[in-house]
């Protein structure tokens, strides 16, 4: 798998993760600090397996892993704005 495609995997990824910790915020409170999380796709092997392996490697000691294990990821939805209008105000 090449980085840019870890990298944009990985972005829609934490995305969804910070929308769900502020949807659920008791699992923040679990987390420890200083923690890595890392997100494994149980849908995606192969980059559930490059981000366990990157963790690792960027862990410090006595560094706590959060392992957050995706089942999928529900479709994307559209916004949830109505008819937004832009007002350009020139400076």
């Amino acid at each position: 798998m090449k980085k840019n495609e870890i990298f944009e995997k990985n972005l829609a990824l934490s995305s969804e993760f910070s929308r769900y910790i502020l949807e659920n915020p008791d699992i923040a409170e679990q987390i420890p600090n200083n923690a890595i999380i890392v997100i494994l796709p149980e849908y995606d092997k192969e980059l559930a397996k490059e981000n366990y392996k990157i963790a690792n490697q960027r862990k410090e000691k006595n560094q706590p892993l959060v392992l957050v294990r995706v089942k999928r990821l529900a479709p994307e939805r559209k916004s949830r704005l109505i008819r937004p209008k832009l007002e350009i105000i020139s400076a």
